[in-house]
């Protein structure tokens, strides 16, 4: 983490993790063989809990250092934000994995996700 960058938000934090729950389905469900967890620097960032394949993992580091380097105050949820920072083939990964991943949550009871899911 760069010392010029404040610190995470308890907000930017959540969205973190549901990226990174979210992944962690998604990699579970699509992606056969080993599984470690992700080592991130920043230590108000534990995800510890969300094993991913090294192809998610690649992803989720290129995801999580787009949110970290996001321009604007206050940083928006991705989904609402004006200026789209991903490159496009990592905009439609992500897309996937949400799309996936909340409806397999939901179907099998996490409907505390639905808050994030229309918000």
């Amino acid at each position: 983490m760069d010392k010029l960058q404040p610190p995470l938000t308890g907000k930017e934090i959540k969205d973190l993790k549901v990226l990174a729950s979210f992944t962690s389905v998604y990699c579970r469900q699509h992606h056969a063989g080993p599984r470690e967890v992700l080592q991130t620097g920043n230590p108000g960032l534990l995800l510890g809990r969300y094993p991913v394949c090294p192809e998610c993992r690649d992803f989720l580091d290129y995801a999580i250092e787009r949110r970290l380097r996001c321009p604007l105050e206050p940083k928006p949820i991705c989904k609402h934000c004006t200026v789209h920072c991903y490159r496009p083939g990592h905009r439609e990964k992500v897309r996937e994995i949400m799309r996936f991943s909340g409806k397999y949550l939901l179907k099998r009871g996490r409907l505390d996700l639905l808050w994030h899911y229309f918000f």
